[in-house]
C-alpha cells in the first residue's frame, strides 16, 4: 500500500464529516395551533367536519408541497375554536377551497370555509361564509426555499382566515351564538341616595311643600316711632294727678 493511499484513508472519516457540515440542518414546520382564540360556541349538539374538498381547475397546484396543507390547517382551526354548547342541532364546517397556484413569479392562494346551522330534522337555521384570498411573491426555486415559501404562506393565510371567519360569524350566525355573558338582572326600585362627596357638608332640608290655605293674619307690633303716643305707666302706690280746676270769669 502506498504511502498516498495509506493518507486518503487517514483523511476519509475527516472530509466525510465536513461534507457533513456542510449541509444545513433540517427544518423543522411545527404543526398550527388555534387553541388560544377566542372560542367560537355554537347553539348546537355536536359539530362535524367536511374536508372533502380536492383540488380542481387548471394551474400548476402546489398545495400539496407545503409542509403544513391549507386544508389540514383549516380544519385545525374548527376543531380549536368551534365549540358545541347546545343541547340539540348540529354545525357543518364545510372547506370549500384551500388551493395555492403557483404563477411565474408568485403564489395565488383561496381558501374559504363555510359554517351550516340545522335543526335535528335538517332545517337549515344559519350560515356564515368566509374567504382569504393572498398573494406572495417565490422567493427561491430549490426544493427547500420552496416548503420555507410555502409554510410561511399558509401562515399568513392562517391568520387573515381566522379573523374573517370568526368576524362573518359573529355577523351572520348571531342567533345560534350561546352568550357567554349572563343576561343583567332586571332593575330594582330606585332608592334615594345621597350624592355628596365622602366629607362634604350635609345638604340642605328640602322645603315644605306649599299649602293652598291662606296664610293667618299677621299682628303688626308698634313701631318705635309709635310709642311715645303709649300711656307712661305709674308707680304702684303713686297718687292720682288731679286735673286743673278752671277760673270762673269775673
Amino acid at each position: 500500500m502506498t504511502l498516498a493511499r495509506r493518507s486518503l484513508m487517514a483523511l476519509g472519516p475527516l472530509l466525510l464529516l465536513a461534507a457533513c457540515g456542510d449541509e444545513p440542518a433540517p427544518a423543522r414546520y411545527p404543526p398550527p395551533s388555534y387553541d388560544y382564540l377566542t372560542k367560537v360556541e355554537l347553539k348546537v349538539a355536536r359539530i362535524e367536519i367536511d374536508d372533502s374538498w380536492a383540488p380542481r381547475g387548471a394551474g400548476r397546484r402546489v398545495e400539496s408541497l407545503a409542509p403544513i396543507p391549507p386544508r389540514e390547517a383549516l380544519r385545525r382551526m374548527a376543531e380549536d375554536r368551534l365549540v358545541a354548547a347546545g343541547t340539540s342541532g348540529r354545525a357543518v364546517f364545510v372547506i370549500e377551497d384551500a388551493s395555492i397556484i403557483r404563477g411565474p413569479r408568485d403564489y395565488q392562494a383561496s381558501l374559504a370555509v363555510r359554517v351550516d346551522i340545522a335543526d335535528d330534522a335538517g332545517n337549515r337555521l344559519g350560515q356564515a361564509l368566509a374567504r382569504v384570498v393572498l398573494v406572495r411573491p417565490v422567493r427561491g426555486e430549490s426544493e427547500r426555499a420552496v416548503r420555507d415559501d410555502l409554510y410561511a404562506f399558509v401562515r399568513e393565510l392562517m391568520n387573515e382566515m381566522n379573523v374573517e371567519f370568526e368576524y362573518q360569524v359573529r355577523r351572520t350566525l348571531r342567533d345560534a351564538l350561546q352568550q357567554t355573558v349572563p343576561n343583567a338582572p332586571e332593575p330594582g326600585p330606585v332608592e334615594a341616595q345621597s350624592l355628596d362627596s365622602p366629607g362634604a357638608a350635609p345638604a340642605a332640608p328640602a322645603a315644605s311643600p306649599v299649602s293652598d290655605r291662606p296664610d293667618p293674619p299677621v299682628s303688626m307690633s308698634p313701631r318705635p316711632a309709635d310709642l311715645g303716643t303709649l300711656p307712661v305707666p305709674r308707680p304702684v302706690g303713686a297718687p292720682t294727678p288731679l286735673a286743673p280746676t278752671p277760673l270762673a270769669p269775673r
